[in-house]
């Protein structure tokens, strides 16, 4: 088609394209419309295919108008993308379009283009890498973690006290002063799992009592509405439990897993935490590395990718829709923060030839296949069926792009 571009009001990734479509490419369309109509309606009267044109486009004026708008529009995007060059980031909207008897169609496409990055500096960087001790007193920690895994809850005939858990009834008055029938929870109490004021009262309470009492909302409730409100709770005890923890000795060690004795045990706890301090520290060392890769290499995140990235995790950690605004805001800085860190490895990748290949796909693949048991065959199937090679190639390019960027920079101890 001989259609008229202008970009207008072009900002960052955003472009901002008039087209103009000519009368008689107009026309066409609307034409081809009306004759494939022709050929498939049925109407009384007239054998299938034989109504007279006139006919037709009278009687599916709106579905003939819409299907040649439709098609008008999609190839003067196509036109627009080849004649101007156009690497789109997301798909385009159409926007202020006007069709009218006689006229040009009209309309405005609001685009998104892929970032050019050129990524002039990626050496001469030099970044601190911290790694914190294996302590006694870690290891101490990750041991009564252990032990509390395994603790066993026996019932006990007292009030609850900090630490153990009841299976309480709770309601809360309504507006009126009437309070419902209570739903069940359990709580563990000094966990965070009810509010202050409802912790106390259970704790006040007697197993099989029940206990009415005012409570007031925290100021940083997470709900805004009920922040500070005072309600009467109405909480009904049917058992508490109280937690007893295994002796940690040989015999703990051997039920935990293939240990002989607990020294055994707590030296695979500290030499399992080194692994761990090991791998936060290499991660934090990539992630100041890349902080200042972006910060000495500045270029425009599509707006699009980030609101997508953004939604994403609202919708992972099930936020519920009336915080999604609030949780847009706090969020949007790290999802543009992930989005930058995507385009400089994709293109470090690219440029450096660091993609992951095929072949070290495939060693990945078998060397999970090995730790597993399994054959390399059956476990790719079952990565591919759920998707999860992608992430294996990401994995890989993504380890081979910090390899490259250690190489060309200097990290030093702290």
């Amino acid at each position: 088609m001989a259609i008229d571009i202008k970009t207008n009001n072009s900002s960052g990734l955003e472009r901002r394209v008039a087209i103009s479509v000519p009368v008689d490419d107009v026309k066409s369309a609307e034409d081809k419309a009306a004759s494939r109509y022709a050929t498939q309606v049925r109407l009384p009267g007239f054998r299938p295919g034989k109504a007279p044109p006139a006919v037709v486009r009278k009687k599916f004026a709106d579905a003939i108008r819409q299907e040649a708008i439709e098609s008008l529009v999609q190839e003067a995007f196509k036109t627009v993308l080849e004649r101007e060059k156009i690497d789109l980031a997301t798909q385009p909207h159409v926007h202020d379009l006007h069709f009218h008897e006689g006229q040009p169609l009209t309309f405005e496409l609001h685009l998104e283009v892929r970032p050019t990055i050129a990524l002039e500096r990626t050496s001469g960087f030099r970044v601190t890498r911290i790694e914190r001790p294996v302590t006694d007193e870690l290891v101490k920690e990750q041991l009564e973690s252990l032990r509390d895994q395994r603790a066993a809850w026996a019932p006990v005939s007292e009030r609850a006290q900090p630490g153990d858990m009841a299976t309480v009834l709770l309601a809360t008055a309504d507006d009126s002063g009437a309070i419902p029938e209570g739903k069940e929870y359990r709580i563990v109490l000094g966990s965070g799992q009810a509010i202050a004021g409802v912790e106390e009262l259970i704790m006040q309470t007697d197993p099989d009592g029940t206990r009415e009492g005012t409570v007031q909302w925290p100021a940083d409730f997470p709900d805004e509405a009920q922040r500070g409100k005072t309600k009467t709770v109405r909480v009904q005890v049917r058992d508490v439990k109280r937690k007893s923890l295994p002796a940690l000795d040989d015999a703990f060690a051997r039920e935990v897993g293939d240990f002989d004795s607990l020294d055994a045990l707590t030296k695979a706890v500290r030499e399992d935490l080194a692994k761990h301090v090991a791998r936060e520290a290499d991660a934090d060392v990539r992630q100041r590395l890349m902080d200042d890769l972006v910060a000495a290499n500045t270029f425009d995140v599509p707006p699009s990718w980030v609101n997508d990235l953004v939604r994403a995790y609202g919708e992972m950690d099930q936020i519920p829709e009336d915080d999604r605004q609030k949780f847009a805001g706090e969020f949007r800085p790290v999802a543009e923060r992930q989005v930058r860190r995507d385009l400089v490895i994709e293109t470090l990748a690219a440029r450096e030839k660091l993609a992951a290949s095929e072949a070290e796909v495939d060693a990945r693949v078998a060397e999970l296949a090995a730790k597993r048991g399994a054959e390399p065959g059956a476990i790719y199937a079952s990565l591919q069926k759920a998707g999860r090679i992608k992430e294996i190639e990401r994995s890989i390019t993504e380890d081979k792009v910090f390899a490259w960027l250690l190489e060309k920079n200097e990290v030093q101890s702290g």
